[in-house]
């Protein structure tokens, strides 16, 4: 599997053992890890700084103060665990409650003592479910800003663009002339990076 660019592991662990053990780990895969010792702590970087690149977490299930539960119900709450998909770490008295995490959004659960290459590829797949889902809300953001850019006439002409009239029956509706219809897809379609009608329709089906 490619590595996926710009990833970042979140390891959240009460065990400095399993932390570092962890973070060598990742280093020795060439991933890039951020490592936090409670539940709390990460919930405070998460909310000072979302993460805007490929990202899943490695969570602890049993912890003091919050348990990995409460974080990912938390997570939950904000629509961050599929951009961020969790990866619970678990004893095996918890692996019922770690199934039913997964049943409820979680990416998977990796049972203690783990194998470091099982874990690994499952990181891996997670940072590349994570980079699809960060590239198609990166896309989502680019593509209102475009739009945001449109004066209301573009939008008019491209309204009638995706429906597929011709310029001569765009101009008929609008009541303004083939060259200023012309003018204005012209432009629709450099503001919008499309290049064709097609192209434009599909950009705007999910809006």
């Amino acid at each position: 599997m490619q590595p996926v660019k710009d990833a970042v592991v979140y390891v959240v662990d009460d065990d400095v053992g399993v932390r570092d053990a962890l973070a060598w780990l990742l280093r020795s895969r060439h991933l890039t890890s951020e490592v936090f010792d409670s539940a709390p702590a990460v919930q405070q970087a998460l909310l000072q700084s979302p993460p805007s690149q490929p990202c899943c977490l490695l969570l602890d299930v049993r912890m003091p103060d919050m348990s990995g539960l409460a974080l990912f119900d938390w997570l939950v709450q904000r629509q961050l665990h599929q951009a961020m998909p969790v990866i619970f770490l678990t004893g095996h008295a918890d692996v019922p409650t770690a199934v039913d995490a997964v049943k409820r959004g979680a990416f998977d659960f990796c049972e203690k003592p783990f194998s470091d290459n099982a874990l690994v590829d499952r990181i891996e797949q997670a940072l590349a479910q994570s980079e699809i889902l960060v590239k198609a809300r990166r896309e989502q953001v680019q593509l209102r800003q475009r739009l945001a850019d449109l004066t209301e006439r573009e939008r008019d002409v491209m309204r009638w663009v995706v429906e597929g009239l011709p310029n001569k029956l765009i101009a008929d509706r609008l009541d303004i002339s083939v060259r200023t219809v012309e003018v204005h897809r012209a432009r629709v379609f450099e503001k919008m990076a499309a290049k064709s009608a097609v192209e434009l329709a599909n950009m705007l089906r999910n809006q």
